[in-house]
């Protein structure tokens, strides 16, 4: 009776071990870190504008479906916005600058969407109107009411197209976001619109327009 006893002890233990190392993977799995896409050469994209005269390319890849939305852990369509890829290449032998730049979603429907600022994302992540407190940047370091959670901030700033310059020879990426809630099908016959970027001189750089298809 002694060794059953032990036994079913035995196999109670090995059950308990089981369960807790499936809750920590389940946990671990939902905890993943961010990892960026590796960027290609935009102009390797099926939607992209290329200047060859300037030698820099532009390319956007949407990530709107279920699928491709796994890579983040924040379910930013749920928040309203729509996560867009975007992959600037300099084939030329000078830097170009991007500390102007802008990006801009425009629908079938003409209706302008800028791309959203740091704040915005924040307020909204944090479920903070507009009208409510207004958090200084950087973003505080203390818990307050309607913060963000550590690992949403980090896959926000991890996200975001962030570079100052692309330089010569070299390819920089990263999402922009842009607030499309309340609009149906935002990407049927969108067009998306790239300004601001700069050569080493300081003279601005044609803009690029891409169309995403009906």
């Amino acid at each position: 009776m002694l060794q059953s006893n032990e036994a079913r002890l035995r196999v109670r233990f090995a059950m308990l071990v089981v369960v807790v190392s499936c809750v920590i993977a389940v946990g671990w799995m939902a905890a993943k870190d961010f990892a960026k896409p590796t960027a290609q050469p935009a102009k390797t994209y099926p939607l992209h504008d290329e200047h060859s005269d300037e030698k820099v390319a532009a390319a956007v890849d949407a990530y709107d479906s279920p699928e491709k939305a796994q890579i983040f852990n924040v379910k930013w369509n749920e928040e309203g916005f729509l996560p867009i890829f975007l992959v600037i290449s300099n084939d030329s032998d000078q830097p170009i600058l991007l500390s102007g730049m802008q990006a801009q979603l425009i629908t079938g429907h003409r209706e302008k969407v800028p791309a959203a600022t740091n704040d915005e994302l924040y307020r909204r992540l944090s479920h903070v109107n507009a009208s409510g407190p207004k958090y200084p940047l950087p973003f505080p370091r203390t818990k307050v009411k309607g913060a963000v959670g550590k690992k949403a901030l980090e896959e926000m700033n991890a996200a975001q197209f962030s570079a100052k310059a692309v330089e010569p020879h070299s390819t920089q990426s990263g999402f922009v976001f842009f607030d499309v809630s309340g609009i149906s099908s935002p990407l049927d016959r969108a067009r998306f619109y790239l300004t601001g970027l700069r050569d080493s001189k300081g003279s601005d750089l044609l803009y690029f327009e891409i169309n995403f298809p009906n």
